[in-house]
């Protein structure tokens, strides 16, 4: 199997600022009043994990109602920002320049862009015009490590292509006040907005060596209604089924396992998971899932409690976050998200990293 490197990532988040109690109470005076069930579902501000979060739009945007054309409008321009933190950051990180570039893979799910988003950015990113374009759409909370899987399996295909990952999300842009459902309540309560970029080849890297392995997915029978979107004049509407933790705590393992055997790995080769910190409810379930001490996902508690849950990226920030770290050894990024699909790459991090991360 063709070697493939890690050779740049960055993270990125957008400008406004929005502080978990000051949503809290927002979310009172505009949700209060039009959902009976508000009262009952108030705490769940405070057991959530999420103590702030960022935003492509200002608080004040949340106060008014607004239709598809709206908040596509917001995610073209927001979007296309942070791609150019993103992609930028991760370039500076990997000593690229734009035009190195052979291939851009862009990953998101939380608006439309055609053309999308790397074409927007092309421009101001200094992309050469025979750049291949890679949009990926749907993956939601998955995409983060499915797309560095699509990434990875590029690079692999075509030895010494240089392949740029980025992940982009906007969710707060989903936030409703006309369905009034209980996942519409839970996304208010943890959804942010980021995104992540990623420099990936097969030549050979300095300083850190984070090796990819090849990407395994694992999707269950049966299991659309689980996460995702539903879409309607007024924008997406989110998702969210209240049995996402059972199911996690009933299943996780077993794919887990199959996902191992496939990467030709036991449970006791792993050093770390890194693992797509999708609520606090979810992380523990994950914890219990795969027989970890509880609390050993320390960085991905942190990275919700800082940014929230930002879909797609938010694994990349928590890989970031264990790399800076200086952990070595065999990992294993994982994530959840609609299909329901579980998505896994395995990777291995040099002794390398623990001098570059000190830097």
């Amino acid at each position: 199997m063709t070697d493939v490197f890690l050779h740049g990532l960055a993270t990125a988040l957008p400008p406004h600022e929005l502080p978990q109690t000051i949503v809290q109470e927002r979310a009172r005076e505009i949700l209060g009043p039009r959902y009976p069930q508000f009262d009952r579902l108030f705490k769940t501000f405070t057991t959530s994990g999420v103590e702030t979060r960022r935003s492509v739009v200002p608080l004040e945007w949340f106060s008014d109602d607004h239709a598809w054309a709206d908040r596509n409008a917001r995610y073209m321009d927001g979007g296309v920002e942070l791609f150019i933190d993103a992609a930028e950051g991760a370039l500076k990180d990997a000593g690229w320049r734009a035009s190195d570039v052979d291939c851009i893979v862009t990953v998101s799910s939380t608006g439309i862009a055609t053309p999308t988003l790397e074409a927007q950015a092309s421009k101001r990113m200094g992309f050469r015009e025979d750049v291949m374009r890679v949009p990926v759409f749907g993956l939601g909370c998955a995409g983060g490590v499915s797309g560095l899987s699509v990434a990875r399996t590029f690079a692999a295909s075509q030895p010494g292509t240089r392949v740029l990952l980025v992940v982009v999300e906007t969710c707060t842009l989903s936030f409703r006040t006309d369905r009034l459902q209980k996942a519409d309540i839970i996304a208010t309560v943890l959804f942010g907005d980021g995104a992540a970029g990623a420099c990936l080849s097969t030549e050979a890297s300095s300083g850190r060596v984070v090796t990819l392995g090849r990407g395994i997915q694992k999707t269950w029978p049966d299991t659309l209604a689980i996460m995702g979107w539903d879409v309607d004049d007024t924008g997406l509407g989110v998702i969210f089924d209240r049995s996402i933790p059972e199911f996690v705590t009933e299943n996780f393992a077993a794919a887990t396992a199959e996902a191992l055997t496939a990467a030709g790995l036991r449970a006791e080769d792993v050093d770390r998971f890194v693992c797509h910190p999708g609520g606090a409810k979810v992380v523990d379930a994950i914890e219990g899932a795969l027989h970890l001490e509880q609390g050993s996902l320390q960085a991905e508690r942190e990275v919700l409690r800082q940014a929230g849950n930002m879909s797609a990226p938010t694994v990349l920030f928590v890989l970031k976050a264990v790399l800076e770290e200086g952990r070595t050894g065999q990992m294993v990024a994982c994530a959840l998200g609609p299909g329901f699909t579980a998505a896994y790459l395995p990777f291995t991090v040099e002794p390398e990293a623990v001098a570059m991360a000190a830097e």
